[in-house]
Protein backbone atom coordinates (compact mmCIF):
# COMPACT_ATOMS: atom_id res chain seq x y z
CA UNK A 1 0.00 0.00 0.00
CA UNK A 2 0.96 3.39 -1.24
CA UNK A 3 1.77 5.80 1.93
CA UNK A 4 0.30 8.57 2.56
CA UNK A 5 2.01 12.36 1.83
CA UNK A 6 3.14 13.47 4.97
CA UNK A 7 2.91 17.25 5.78
CA UNK A 8 6.17 18.96 6.11
CA UNK A 9 7.04 20.66 9.28
CA UNK A 10 7.72 24.13 7.43
CA UNK A 11 4.48 24.31 6.36
CA UNK A 12 2.52 26.72 8.63
CA UNK A 13 -1.54 25.67 8.60
CA UNK A 14 -3.92 27.43 10.34
CA UNK A 15 -6.07 25.37 13.33
CA UNK A 16 -9.08 24.08 11.01
CA UNK A 17 -6.13 22.95 8.36
CA UNK A 18 -3.94 21.06 10.98
CA UNK A 19 -7.22 19.46 12.72
CA UNK A 20 -8.16 18.29 8.91
CA UNK A 21 -4.65 17.19 8.23
CA UNK A 22 -4.49 15.53 11.51
CA UNK A 23 -7.75 13.51 10.75
CA UNK A 24 -6.68 12.57 7.33
CA UNK A 25 -3.28 10.96 8.56
CA UNK A 26 -5.69 9.11 11.23
CA UNK A 27 -7.58 7.54 8.54
CA UNK A 28 -5.02 6.65 6.57
CA UNK A 29 -3.54 5.07 9.62
CA UNK A 30 -6.79 3.18 10.99
CA UNK A 31 -6.96 2.12 7.20
CA UNK A 32 -3.43 0.51 7.02
CA UNK A 33 -2.60 -0.52 10.86
CA UNK A 34 -6.07 -0.86 12.16
CA UNK A 35 -7.46 1.56 15.52
CA UNK A 36 -5.23 0.57 17.74
CA UNK A 37 -2.60 2.66 15.13
CA UNK A 38 -4.63 5.96 15.66
CA UNK A 39 -2.45 7.46 18.77
CA UNK A 40 -1.65 11.31 19.09
CA UNK A 41 2.10 10.59 18.85
CA UNK A 42 1.58 8.16 15.52
CA UNK A 43 -0.85 10.88 13.97
CA UNK A 44 1.63 13.82 14.82
CA UNK A 45 4.33 11.90 13.67
CA UNK A 46 2.88 11.75 10.30
CA UNK A 47 2.13 14.79 9.96
CA UNK A 48 4.86 16.80 11.15
CA UNK A 49 3.12 18.31 14.43
CA UNK A 50 4.41 18.14 18.45
CA UNK A 51 1.87 15.67 20.26
CA UNK A 52 1.25 19.06 22.69
CA UNK A 53 -0.21 20.57 19.58
CA UNK A 54 -2.54 17.53 18.83
CA UNK A 55 -3.42 17.20 22.64
CA UNK A 56 -4.48 20.72 22.04
CA UNK A 57 -6.68 20.43 19.25
CA UNK A 58 -8.09 17.27 20.52
CA UNK A 59 -7.50 16.58 24.38
CA UNK A 60 -6.91 12.95 23.77
CA UNK A 61 -6.62 10.18 21.27
CA UNK A 62 -10.25 9.16 22.44
CA UNK A 63 -11.07 13.12 21.39
CA UNK A 64 -8.78 12.27 17.85
CA UNK A 65 -10.49 8.64 17.71
CA UNK A 66 -14.28 10.81 18.17
CA UNK A 67 -13.15 13.45 15.35
CA UNK A 68 -11.64 10.38 12.88
CA UNK A 69 -15.91 9.04 13.22
CA UNK A 70 -17.88 12.54 12.64
CA UNK A 71 -15.12 13.17 9.80
CA UNK A 72 -15.80 9.30 8.05
CA UNK A 73 -19.38 9.09 9.41
CA UNK A 74 -20.84 12.69 7.75
CA UNK A 75 -18.73 11.98 4.29
CA UNK A 76 -19.61 8.06 4.15
CA UNK A 77 -23.88 8.96 5.39
CA UNK A 78 -23.80 11.59 2.64
CA UNK A 79 -22.37 9.50 -0.32
CA UNK A 80 -25.08 6.63 1.06
CA UNK A 81 -27.63 9.73 1.02
CA UNK A 82 -26.92 10.51 -2.72
CA UNK A 83 -26.97 6.71 -3.60
CA UNK A 84 -30.37 6.26 -2.32
CA UNK A 85 -31.80 9.26 -3.69
CA UNK A 86 -30.36 8.17 -7.03
CA UNK A 87 -31.96 4.52 -6.49
CA UNK A 88 -35.63 5.93 -5.92
CA UNK A 89 -35.49 8.09 -8.94
CA UNK A 90 -34.20 5.04 -11.09
CA UNK A 91 -31.26 6.51 -11.45
CA UNK A 92 -28.81 4.03 -9.90
CA UNK A 93 -28.75 0.30 -8.99
CA UNK A 94 -30.00 -0.13 -5.31
CA UNK A 95 -26.67 -2.69 -4.84
CA UNK A 96 -24.90 0.85 -4.58
CA UNK A 97 -26.21 1.66 -1.16
CA UNK A 98 -25.28 -1.97 -0.37
CA UNK A 99 -22.08 -1.85 -1.31
CA UNK A 100 -21.02 1.60 -0.19
CA UNK A 101 -22.07 1.01 3.35
CA UNK A 102 -20.28 -2.64 3.74
CA UNK A 103 -17.33 -0.85 2.54
CA UNK A 104 -17.51 1.86 4.32
CA UNK A 105 -17.58 -0.75 7.46
CA UNK A 106 -15.09 -2.91 5.98
CA UNK A 107 -12.37 -1.44 4.01
CA UNK A 108 -12.75 2.17 5.03
CA UNK A 109 -11.84 0.75 8.97
CA UNK A 110 -15.24 2.13 10.14
CA UNK A 111 -16.35 -1.56 11.59
CA UNK A 112 -13.05 -1.93 13.07
CA UNK A 113 -13.09 1.59 14.81
CA UNK A 114 -16.59 1.55 15.83
CA UNK A 115 -15.79 -1.58 17.61
CA UNK A 116 -12.41 -0.03 19.43
CA UNK A 117 -14.71 2.67 20.69
CA UNK A 118 -17.34 0.15 21.91
CA UNK A 119 -14.59 -1.56 24.36
CA UNK A 120 -12.69 1.20 25.29
CA UNK A 121 -15.71 1.56 27.39
CA UNK A 122 -17.05 5.12 25.85
CA UNK A 123 -20.48 4.51 23.89
CA UNK A 124 -20.87 8.28 23.57
CA UNK A 125 -18.01 8.32 21.63
CA UNK A 126 -20.14 6.63 19.21
CA UNK A 127 -22.35 9.50 19.18
CA UNK A 128 -21.04 11.41 15.93
CA UNK A 129 -21.66 8.10 14.03
CA UNK A 130 -25.17 7.75 15.29
CA UNK A 131 -25.87 11.54 14.63
CA UNK A 132 -24.70 11.43 11.12
CA UNK A 133 -27.00 8.36 10.58
CA UNK A 134 -29.97 9.88 12.03
CA UNK A 135 -29.38 12.85 9.82
CA UNK A 136 -29.20 11.23 6.87
CA UNK A 137 -32.30 8.65 7.78
CA UNK A 138 -34.44 12.27 8.40
CA UNK A 139 -32.64 13.78 5.11
CA UNK A 140 -34.13 10.68 3.02
CA UNK A 141 -37.46 10.51 4.97
CA UNK A 142 -39.33 7.16 4.71
CA UNK A 143 -41.20 7.96 1.47
CA UNK A 144 -43.03 6.18 -1.23
CA UNK A 145 -43.79 3.63 2.33
CA UNK A 146 -40.12 2.97 2.21
CA UNK A 147 -39.72 1.85 5.61
CA UNK A 148 -35.99 3.61 5.75
CA UNK A 149 -35.23 3.49 9.49
CA UNK A 150 -35.89 -0.64 9.55
CA UNK A 151 -34.01 -0.85 6.27
CA UNK A 152 -31.31 1.55 7.76
CA UNK A 153 -31.17 -0.54 10.81
CA UNK A 154 -30.58 -3.91 9.25
CA UNK A 155 -27.70 -2.51 6.59
CA UNK A 156 -25.84 -1.23 8.94
CA UNK A 157 -25.70 -3.76 11.55
CA UNK A 158 -25.09 -6.68 8.84
CA UNK A 159 -22.31 -4.57 7.14
CA UNK A 160 -20.75 -4.16 10.55
CA UNK A 161 -20.72 -7.77 11.71
CA UNK A 162 -19.23 -8.82 7.86
CA UNK A 163 -16.64 -6.26 9.07
CA UNK A 164 -15.71 -7.71 12.29
CA UNK A 165 -16.84 -11.87 11.50
CA UNK A 166 -17.64 -11.95 8.07
CA UNK A 167 -14.18 -13.53 6.66
CA UNK A 168 -13.84 -16.34 9.49
CA UNK A 169 -17.46 -17.34 9.59
CA UNK A 170 -17.60 -17.48 5.89
CA UNK A 171 -14.48 -19.54 5.93
CA UNK A 172 -16.04 -21.75 8.80
CA UNK A 173 -19.21 -22.34 7.28
CA UNK A 174 -17.45 -22.79 3.71
CA UNK A 175 -19.55 -20.27 2.21
CA UNK A 176 -18.49 -17.07 -0.16
CA UNK A 177 -16.69 -14.14 1.47
CA UNK A 178 -19.36 -11.84 -0.30
CA UNK A 179 -22.33 -13.83 1.40
CA UNK A 180 -23.61 -11.93 4.42
CA UNK A 181 -23.40 -9.13 1.15
CA UNK A 182 -25.49 -10.93 -1.37
CA UNK A 183 -27.89 -11.79 1.23
CA UNK A 184 -28.55 -7.95 2.31
CA UNK A 185 -28.67 -6.90 -1.52
CA UNK A 186 -31.72 -9.58 -1.42
CA UNK A 187 -33.05 -8.40 1.50
CA UNK A 188 -32.92 -4.56 0.77
CA UNK A 189 -34.54 -5.39 -3.06
CA UNK A 190 -37.19 -7.41 -1.51
CA UNK A 191 -38.11 -4.41 0.67
CA UNK A 192 -38.05 -2.04 -2.18
CA UNK A 193 -40.29 -4.29 -3.74
CA UNK A 194 -43.10 -4.80 -1.15
CA UNK A 195 -43.17 -1.06 -0.60
CA UNK A 196 -43.91 -0.04 -4.59
CA UNK A 197 -46.60 -2.80 -4.33
CA UNK A 198 -47.85 -1.83 -1.26
CA UNK A 199 -48.15 1.41 -2.62
CA UNK A 200 -49.40 0.67 -6.48
CA UNK A 201 -52.19 -1.17 -4.30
Amino acid sequence: MTEPTRVSTRTRLTAADSKDAAIAAARALLIADGPQAVTLKAVAARIGKSHANLLHHFGSAAGLQSALAASMAERITARIGDAVKQARAGQADPRIIVDLTFDAFDSEGAGALASWMILSGDRRALDPIMDAIHAMVDAIGDQDGRPVKAMTLSLVLSALGDALLGDPVSRALGLPRGTAREMAVTQLLAAVTRADEGTCG
